[in-house]
C-alpha cells in the first residue's frame, strides 16, 4: 500500500459512558450481540479492537443502544478520534421532578351555583 498504511498496528477505538456507567454492562452486551466482537472493560471507558469494525461503525451502533434503552431524549453520541463518546444535553438536569397539577378549588356544578 502506499505511504507505508500496510505496516501500521491495528488502533483500538474506545467508549466513553460518561455519566452512564450503571449501563456498562448492557452496553457490552448490546454490542457483542450485534457486532460480534470481543469489549474489554476498563474503568470508566469500554474497549474494542478495531480490526473488524470502524469508528463510524461502532458509532452508529451505540447510537442504536442510546435510541433502545430511551436516553435519547438526554443523551446524544460523538466521535472524537477514536473515543465514541455519551454526551449529556447541555440544560437536561440529572432527574427531572414531576409536579402534580393541583385540582380545581371548585367543580363545574359549583363555580355555576348548581
Amino acid at each position: 500500500m502506499l505511504f507505508g498504511h500496510k505496516n501500521k498496528p491495528p488502533m483500538e477505538l474506545q467508549i466513553d459512558l460518561g455519566d452512564l456507567q450503571n449501563e456498562k454492562e448492557h452496553l457490552t452486551t448490546f454490542l457483542q450481540l450485534h457486532l460480534k466482537i470481543s469489549v474489554a472493560q476498563g474503568e470508566d471507558k469500554l474497549r474494542v479492537d478495531s480490526e473488524n469494525v470502524s469508528a463510524q461503525e461502532l458509532q452508529h451502533v451505540v447510537t442504536k443502544f442510546v435510541y433502545h434503552q430511551n436516553l435519547n431524549g438526554t443523551h446524544y453520541v460523538s466521535l472524537e478520534g477514536s473515543t465514541v463518546k455519551i454526551n449529556r444535553f447541555e440544560g437536561i438536569d440529572e432527574k427531572k421532578e414531576k409536579h402534580e397539577k393541583e385540582p380545581p378549588h371548585q367543580t363545574a356544578a359549583q363555580s355555576w351555583g348548581l
